[in-house]
């Protein structure tokens, strides 16, 4: 409606003055006007020239005012020809007007302030305040210095109109006709395209912001520090062990460890044991006969653990809780040929069935390093370490004693950490029990020494994070995806 009255109104006539008028006119919002004129200038049907009115109108105060009287005119009225005590004209006037209108009496000499009482020094006064709110508010004229003094005391304000003048554009037509944007097989197919107008593509329009993706500060971890650590074995010689199997039997993931049945580590609590398959039957026979019997009675110089080694224990099937059973298959494949040294290491996701808090989750990723080869002592395991970790920038490294079901002896590692100011527990490492590696068909004289390490605490560590839920899950900030930089773990 907005729209085709403003096209006829310039049909007959050369301009519309202002958009204002117009639209009391012709019964519009002007507001509504308004976007119709903008709409129709963008599209050159019709020229526009802005144009503004100001006006001084009335504050709500000043409004008020009309009404009840200027507060100068109410402070004088409240006090009677013969006088009122101060205490009890405060009781008689708003709080909002006695101030002021106190302040303005005095000032014009209407009234007398005693210590006591107040008293008339007139007894009749004009509201002359008043009178100027109403003229101004019936749009009268009134001079610059009565504007300055309402507008001093916030009484009035100065309101600005925006308008439109228009006049017919290049492009204008009574009738606007919607210009297609797109070319459709239709239209071809039935000839109407050459009746379209089509829009003009604009190309120097910027297109929407493009922001690329972010890696999660984990997954920063797992790809490009991963490459770090893997770099660092492969510099060392060592060869990739293949981790895809997640999920693993009880057999490799703890019995080929001699890890007794028992063990605590297998209750459900601290294992995630999967319903579908529940079980495996593909078993190496011998090497099964051979870890029973040294779970049992032992061998090889040892007692064993002096218990009825169950075989439906070890085919349940679970995710596995440490990548040493990935170890395990391939210690037991090195074996059955003749043997060479070999050098392993391991980096992927392990499952544990914890309890979830700042420090522990259901899963995390672990890095495992093994060196097999005749004669190697506690020593070598050492020297290894050191050249390894240094590799990553920890070069001050401590070792303390420790149990593990499958390495004796076993050994926490620890670094300074220079931000934190003290030792830090970073890994676990030890030499493979002869229980475990002389069952699976290596020479007598073959030693194993490995080691293990987390992902996570580096990561914790270096991002300054307390609670690894911030890292990874549903509660990770956003904003450190995007704002944290590749961590580097401090590699040479």
């Amino acid at each position: 409606m907005a729209e085709q009255a403003v096209l006829g109104f310039l049909q007959t006539n050369e301009e519309i003055s202002d958009s204002g008028e117009f639209a009391a006119s012709v019964g519009i919002e002007h507001n509504d006007l308004v976007n119709v004129i903008k709409s129709l200038h963008g599209f050159r049907l019709v020229d526009a020239q802005d144009i503004k009115r100001e006006k001084w109108v009335l504050t709500d105060e000043g409004k008020s005012y009309t009404v009840a009287g200027s507060p100068e005119v109410q402070f004088f009225l409240a006090v009677p020809p013969e006088g009122i005590s101060r205490e009890l004209l405060q009781k008689k006037v708003d709080s909002s007007v006695y101030k002021i209108g106190c302040s303005q009496a005095i000032k014009n000499k209407w009234v007398e302030m005693g210590k006591q009482h107040v008293l008339r020094k007139v007894q009749h006064v004009e509201d002359r305040v008043k009178d100027l709110l109403t003229r101004i508010h019936n749009e009268e004229a009134v001079v610059q210095k009565d504007i300055e003094d309402l507008k001093r005391r916030k009484m009035i304000a100065l309101q600005t109109w925006k308008g439109y003048s228009l006049k017919k554009g290049p492009n204008y037509t009574l009738k606007r006709t919607k210009a297609a944007t797109d070319l459709t097989r239709e239209q071809l197919l039935r000839g109407d395209w050459k009746d379209l107008e089509f829009k003009e593509y604009n190309f120097s329009a910027q297109g929407q912001p493009t922001e690329g993706g972010h890696l999660h500060p984990l997954l920063k971890l797992f790809v490009q520090v991963r490459e770090q650590f893997r770099k660092i074995f492969l510099e060392m010689g060592f060869e990739e062990m293949p981790t895809t199997n997640f999920v693993e039997s009880s057999f490799w993931n703890f019995d080929a460890l001699f890890q007794p049945q028992q063990h605590p580590a297998r209750d459900s609590h601290d294992t995630f044991f999967l319903q579908v398959p529940s079980t495996t039957k593909k078993l190496p026979e011998d090497y099964v006969e051979r870890v029973k019997r040294v779970h049992e009675v032992g061998g090889y110089g040892s007692k064993g653990y002096g218990y009825d080694w169950k075989r439906d224990d070890a085919e349940k099937n679970l995710l596995r809780t440490h990548t040493t059973a990935v170890s395990s298959r391939m210690l037991y494949l090195l074996a059955q040929k003749p043997f060479s040294p070999r050098r392993y290491f391991s980096i992927d996701r392990v499952f544990r069935n914890e309890a979830v808090d700042r420090t522990h989750l259901a899963e995390f990723h672990q890095i495992e390093g093994l060196v097999c080869d005749r004669g190697l002592t506690l020593g070598d395991l050492i020297g290894v370490l050191n050249d390894f970790f240094s590799r990553m920038g920890m070069s001050k490294l401590r070792f303390k004693p420790a149990y593990n079901p499958y390495t004796e002896p076993s050994m926490e590692i620890f670094s300074y950490h220079e931000g934190f100011k003290k030792w830090v527990e970073v890994g676990n490492s030890g030499l493979f029990r002869p229980e475990m590696l002389l069952p699976m068909g290596l020479p007598e004289d073959v030693s194993v020494i490995a080691w293990g390490l987390s992902l996570e605490r580096p990561t914790m560590i270096l991002y300054g994070i307390d609670n690894i839920r911030d890292l990874f899950g549903h509660k990770v900030d956003l904003n450190l995806i995007k704002t944290n930089s590749i961590c580097r773990l401090g590699v040479q």
